[in-house]
């Protein structure tokens, strides 16, 4: 397994890590994502850990927190092998302050995640959103404390805007508080959105992509093809809406440009579509999921091999989206202006 620098911090992280998700199955929409329960956790975190993938993101609302209470039973014994990622800031209780990112609850989500990861430190904690609501000093002084007081280790953020996460670095650049070193964000062969503002910003300011959703909320598995129903064990019948949308001949042109590189180099579409990820800038780790065993170890086969640059350059060409303004404008300026991605210039 290839580890990277996380963003500019010194800690290391496997390209792949593992998200939890589908531990805990509590509630429709997360049901629908898996139901793993403690003894199944167990086997796919030791076969993580046997192909080098110690890395492991849950979240305070994942099946209201019994993600975070799967995992941190599944990691009884052997919590220093590995490296937890969580995250908060949406609604996790029906009290005014059960929510955001102000210095009340973020000090009470630490300590109940903490609770239930069964452990006295969280190595990546991100903020779930940004919380316009909440002074932006308030937060970063919140984070940085709880850093000093040794129950974070490194901070990051999720879904932010490039003038959320820009706004976020100066002050604590400004205040000299701990900064984001990480943004998760939503990145795929059918979400390149994150090319025109985020890596950018990430490129020059050191903050490392954890991806989730790398296969399109579940559109990139293979499975789902031109001309075919979706499939029955597919979790789009239920969570296609609250995912990002994407137009169905886009997709398919994407997916047949899939299907032709994964003929080409005998690996499966989702394991083409991942390593596609691997070798985008700024990208640190990569979020893969699973439900089973099997799952696991064909998204674990993403790693470990490379796409070459003309494969990358059909997927870019196929993927490739309309720019907005004032993308399509800058493009013209590439001379000295130019995208961290080849294929948008």
């Amino acid at each position: 397994m290839e580890y990277r620098q996380l963003g500019r911090s010194g800690l290391r992280v496997p390209v792949l890590s593992f998200g939890t998700g589908t531990f805990g199955g509590k509630g429709e929409f997360f049901e629908a994502w898996g139901r793993t329960e403690v003894d199944e956790a167990r086997r796919l975190i030791d076969i993580c850990l046997e192909a080098g993938v110690n890395m492991f993101d849950s979240a305070d609302i994942y099946s209201a927190g019994r993600s975070e209470e799967v995992l941190g039973e599944a990691l009884k014994g052997r919590r220093d092998e590995v490296l937890i990622s969580t995250k908060a800031t949406f609604r996790s209780g029906d009290g005014p302050n059960d929510v955001g990112s102000s210095r009340f609850h973020l000090i009470d989500a630490v300590d109940k995640a903490l609770k239930r990861l069964q452990t006295d430190r969280i190595d990546l904690f991100q903020l779930h959103g940004f919380d316009a609501m909440t002074p932006v000093e308030e937060t970063l002084t919140t984070l940085d404390d709880l850093v000093r007081a040794g129950k974070i280790r490194y901070i990051g953020c999720s879904n932010f805007s490039g003038w959320h996460l820009m706004k976020s670095l100066a002050v604590s650049e400004r205040h000299n508080l701990s900064r984001y070193v990480a943004h998760q964000a939503y990145y795929s062969l059918i979400g390149r959105d994150y090319e025109w503002e985020l890596m950018p910003l990430a490129q020059d300011q050191g903050v490392g992509a954890v991806v989730w959703s790398p296969l399109g909320w579940g559109r990139l598995t293979g499975k789902i093809r031109r001309g075919q129903p979706l499939p029955e064990t597919s979790r789009l019948h239920k969570t296609s809406g609250a995912g990002p949308q994407v137009e169905d001949e886009y997709l398919y042109t994407v997916v047949d440009a899939l299907d032709a590189v994964a003929e080409e180099t005998g690996k499966s579409v989702p394991q083409v579509a991942l390593n596609w990820l691997l070798q985008r800038p700024t990208v640190s780790t990569v979020i893969v999921g699973a439900r089973n065993e099997e799952q696991l170890r064909q998204n674990l086969d993403a790693a470990g091999w490379n796409l070459t640059p003309e494969q990358v350059a059909k997927l870019d060409a196929a993927s490739e989206p309309a720019k907005t303004y004032p993308y399509w404008h800058q493009a013209q300026f590439t001379e000295r202006n130019p995208f961290p991605t080849a294929r948008l210039d």
